[in-house]
C-alpha cells in the first residue's frame, strides 16, 4: 500500500508538471521565431504577435517553475532509499539543470520580459533565443537522468551502490539521445498545437485576421514536420528500448509468447495481466517485428520467456509491467499522433487553397485539437515509466525497496490530497489565465523607430 501511494503521488506531480514543460519548450522556440522574423523585416505584425504569444510563454513558466519544486522534495521524503543508493549518479544531472540550465532560462526569461523598452534590438532578440536553449538545456539534463534509470551506463559499483565513472557515457546513452530528441520534437509539436488553436479561435471569434492568419500558417508550417519527426523518432526509440527493455515491447503488445515474425493489432477486447489470451482486432502482420526490431522478421521475445529469464537472473519475482497500461497507452500514442499529422495536414492545404482563415470547420477542430497533444505526452509517459516496471533502476533496484523507510500510508494519502488541491488549483489558474490572455485583442500597431534603438515597450 505505502509503495503503490508513493508511486501514484510521484505520477500525479509529474504528469502535472509535464503539461506545462512541452508547452514553454514549444512557446519558447515558436516565440523567438516571431522575433525573428519581426528584425529581418521589421513588419509590426510579427512584433505583435510575438508579445502576444509570449505572455502565454511567460504564464507557463511561472506555473511549471512551482509545479516542478515538488519533486525535487519528494525524492528525499518519498523516495529516500533510492536517493542514497543513486545519488552518485543521479545528483550530477540534476545539480547541472539547476545550477546551469535553469539559471540561463529565468535570467535571460527576466531580461526579455523587462528589456523590451531597455535593450537594443539584436540584443533583446537574443535573450529570447537564450530562453528557447535553456529550456531546451533544462529538459537535457533531467532525461539524461530519467535514461540512466531505464539503462543504467557509466558507472561502477562501490560499496554495493553505483557510482557514476563516465560522464559521457550519460549522455550518449542510446535511450537518452533517442528519448531526448524525441521529447523536443514533441514539445515543438505541443507549442505549435497552442499557437495553432489560438490562432484559430481568434479568427473564428473576429481577431485580426492578416496577423493570426500568419500565426496559424506559421503554427502549421512547424508542427508537420515535427510530428513527422515525433512519430519516426519514437519508432527507433522503441527498438533501443526493445534491445534494452525488451519486457517494456513485449507488454505494449499484450505478447505473451515469443512470435517470428510479428503482427500488431490496432485494437484489442480483453487483455491484461491475468488475462493472457485476448481478442486481437485487425492484425498487420510483420509491423511489430519492424517497430522492435527494425526487420520484416524480426523476433520479440514474450512476456512469459522473459519472466522466466528474469527469475533465474534476479530471483523470484513478478517482472511483467502493467500490460493493459502499456497496451493502450502505446495506441494512444501512436493515433493522436497519426490524428495530429491529418489536422496538419488539412490546415497546409487549407493555407494552400488560402482559405485558412474562412474554413470553419477546421478552425474548430483546430481549437478544440490543443488536448491532442497534451494527451499524447501523458500516454508516451506512461507508456516509459509504468514499463519499467517493477523497476525503479532497470537491473538495479526494485521500486518497492526504493521508498523511505519512514514514510507512513497515513502522510502519503494526506500529501496527495494537498497536492490534488494544491495542483488543481495551480492548473485552474492556469487555464484562467491562459483562456484569458489568448482571447485578448492584440496590442495595437506602433509608430517605426530607428533600428538601433530598444523596442517600446506596448502596453495592453
Amino acid at each position: 500500500m505505502t509503495t503503490d501511494l508513493a508511486r501514484i503521488q510521484f505520477a500525479f506531480t509529474s504528469i502535472n508538471h509535464f503539461f506545462f514543460v512541452p508547452v514553454t519548450m514549444g512557446l519558447a522556440f515558436l516565440t523567438a521565431l516571431l522575433q525573428t522574423a519581426w528584425y529581418r523585416t521589421r513588419q509590426d505584425q510579427y512584433l505583435r504577435l510575438t508579445r502576444f504569444f509570449g505572455t502565454l510563454l511567460v504564464i507557463n513558466v511561472a506555473i511549471g517553475v512551482v509545479t516542478g519544486l515538488v519533486q525535487e522534495f519528494q525524492f528525499g521524503m518519498d523516495w529516500g532509499a533510492y536517493s542514497r543508493l543513486v545519488g552518485n549518479v543521479f545528483g550530477a544531472p540534476l545539480a547541472m539543470e539547476g545550477l546551469g540550465a535553469f539559471f540561463l532560462e529565468s535570467v535571460f526569461l527576466g531580461l526579455w520580459l523587462f528589456g523590451w523598452d531597455k535593450l537594443p534590438r539584436r540584443v533583446h532578440l537574443l535573450t529570447i533565443w537564450a530562453v528557447a536553449f535553456g529550456s531546451a538545456f533544462s529538459a537535457l539534463f533531467i532525461l539524461a537522468a530519467n535514461s540512466w534509470m531505464q539503462h543504467p551506463v557509466g558507472y561502477v559499483m562501490v560499496n554495493g551502490k553505483p557510482q557514476l565513472n563516465d560522464i559521457w557515457a550519460l549522455f550518449t546513452n542510446p535511450v537518452f539521445v533517442w528519448g531526448y530528441t524525441k521529447v523536443l520534437f514533441a514539445a515543438l509539436t505541443t507549442g505549435c498545437m497552442v499557437m495553432l488553436a489560438v490562432s484559430a479561435w481568434q479568427l473564428r471569434h473576429g481577431g485580426d485576421r492578416p496577423v493570426f492568419t500568419r500565426s496559424a500558417r506559421m503554427a502549421l508550417i512547424v508542427l508537420v514536420p515535427a510530428i513527422l519527426f515525433t512519430l519516426l523518432i519514437g519508432d527507433e526509440l522503441g527498438v533501443v528500448e526493445g534491445k534494452y527493455q525488451p519486457m517494456k515491447i513485449a507488454a505494449a503488445e499484450a505478447q505473451w509468447t515469443t512470435c517470428q515474425p510479428c503482427s500488431f493489432s490496432l485494437f484489442q477486447i480483453g487483455g491484461g495481466n491475468n488475462d493472457q489470451t485476448p481478442t486481437q482486432i485487425i492484425e498487420i502482420p510483420h509491423l511489430l517485428s519492424l517497430l522492435a526490431t527494425n526487420h520484416w522478421n524480426g523476433q520479440v521475445v514474450g512476456l512469459n520467456p522473459l519472466q522466466s529469464q528474469y527469475t533465474k537472473q534476479f530471483g523470484h519475482g513478478n517482472y511483467v509491467p502493467n500490460v493493459f497500461i502499456q497496451y493502450w497507452s502505446m495506441r494512444a500514442m501512436a493515433y493522436l499522433g497519426a490524428l495530429t499529422l491529418l489536422i496538419a495536414v488539412w490546415g497546409l492545404w487549407a493555407s494552400w487553397r488560402k482559405t485558412l482563415a474562412i474554413s470553419r470547420v477546421f478552425l474548430w477542430v483546430a481549437t478544440w485539437a490543443a488536448v491532442l497533444p497534451f494527451l499524447m505526452n501523458t500516454a508516451g509517459w506512461f507508456l516509459t515509466e509504468s514499463g519499467r516496471q517493477p523497476w525503479i533502476v532497470q537491473g538495479i533496484m526494485l521500486t518497492k525497496n526504493g521508498i523511505s523507510p519512514t514514510l507512513s500510508a497515513t502522510w502519503l494519502w494526506i500529501s496527495l490530497i494537498g497536492f490534488i488541491v494544491l495542483y488543481g488549483s495551480l492548473g485552474t489558474v492556469d487555464l484562467i489565465l491562459m483562456l484569458r490572455y489568448s482571447r485578448e485583442q492584440l496590442p495595437p500597431p506602433r509608430a517605426e523607430t530607428a533600428a538601433d534603438t530598444p523596442v517600446p515597450a506596448i502596453q495592453y
